[in-house]
This record gives C-alpha cells, structure tokens and sequence, in this order.
C-alpha cells in the first residue's frame, strides 16, 4: 500500500472515477465533487490517498482555515473501500492527515461524523478526539 498526497500531478480520469465510487459509500445523499474541480487553485485542501497498485483503497481530506479563534483544520470524507475495512488504512488516513495539521501549526482539527458510525467514532477517540460541547447548524443554499 501506498499513501500519497492527490493532486493535479497525479490524478487522471480513472483515479478520479474511483475516487467519485468510493465516496458513494460513504454517502449517496450527496454528488461527489471531481477532484480536479476541488483541487484546482485550492492550497487550503489536502486530499490523501491509499494505493495498492492502480486501485483507490481509500481517501481523506482536510482544509485549513483562518478565523480570529485560530489556524484551524476541519477533516471531511474519510472513507475506505468496504472490502478493504478493518486493515488499518483509515487509520493511518487519519494519522498522516494528524500529522500534516500538526506540522501546518493548526490550534484546533476538528471533524463530523454521525452518531450511527460507530467504527469511525471509536477510531477517532482513539487518536484522541474528544465530543465538542455544541450544536451543528445547516443552512442548505442551494
């Protein structure tokens, strides 16, 4: 297996069609945007990738923000192929995600995830997230 920071670099059709099919699986109440759209001219995201060989085994992203409480990061879209579960990669998706925040100087990382996601809500108390105190408000603009 491979972890590798995507980019327009290294991205081509089939690695973006696999990425758009593994998002399905974390959602279908959502299109997945292309990555190069979502890539394009955006230093604030990072998207990481597990390889093996050609094949997408998972991903994850994060962007970073500036606001008058801190450098802060928001971890979005961790998902690994189900066939691929249980293997250590969103782990480590998550570790090296971590590890970039870390080394970015970012005050706070935070993250959403659903109540009913109990695998990945037991992943990330693990790497030491801890439940915020608040509510999560949408407001749908489109």
């Amino acid at each position: 297996m491979t972890y590798l920071e995507l980019n327009s670099e290294n991205l081509n059709p089939d690695l973006q069609q696999q990425a758009a099919v593994l998002f399905g699986q974390l959602t279908n109440a959502v299109e997945a945007i292309p990555l190069d759209t979502l890539l394009a001219n955006n230093p604030q995201l990072t998207v990481l990738g597990c390889m093996e060989g050609d094949k997408l085994l998972g991903m994850g992203s994060m962007v970073t923000y500036r606001v008058v409480s801190g450098y802060k990061g928001w971890i979005e879209d961790v998902v690994v192929d189900q066939a691929q579960r249980g293997r250590g990669i969103g782990r480590e998706l998550m570790r090296r995600l971590l590890d970039k925040g870390r080394q970015m100087g970012l005050n706070e990382i935070l993250l959403f995830t659903a109540h009913h996601r109990k695998p990945a809500i037991a992943l990330y108390e693990s790497l030491g997230f801890k439940k915020k105190d608040s509510y999560l408000y949408v407001l749908k603009t489109i």
